[in-house]
């Protein structure tokens, strides 16, 4: 009879659990959502209100600084080698 009785408890107790995770699941997976978001904000920053007097769509690229390097394409990289084929 106690071993039933404990099989009764235990299945009981699961279902609870299982019912109460069911409702409690989204509330805490929200929580820490916020949570994160918060987190990384702060160490991050917010870049949402880095350019306030202009408007931008979501996609846009943004860019900052332009480069001061010109490409010099005479550069010598290396010596040529033309390899042949041995048969």
């Amino acid at each position: 009879m106690v071993f039933l009785k404990t099989i009764l408890i235990l299945l009981l107790v699961y279902y609870l659990l299982k019912i109460l995770i069911k409702y409690f699941a989204p509330q805490l997976i929200k929580y820490a959502s916020k949570k994160a978001e918060n987190h990384f904000k702060e160490k991050f920053g917010d870049f949402s209100n880095q350019h306030t007097n202009q408007q931008y769509n979501d996609g846009d690229v943004i860019i900052e600084d332009k480069p001061n390097k010109k490409r010099n394409s005479s550069k010598v990289v290396g010596d040529y080698i033309d390899f042949e084929e041995i048969e």
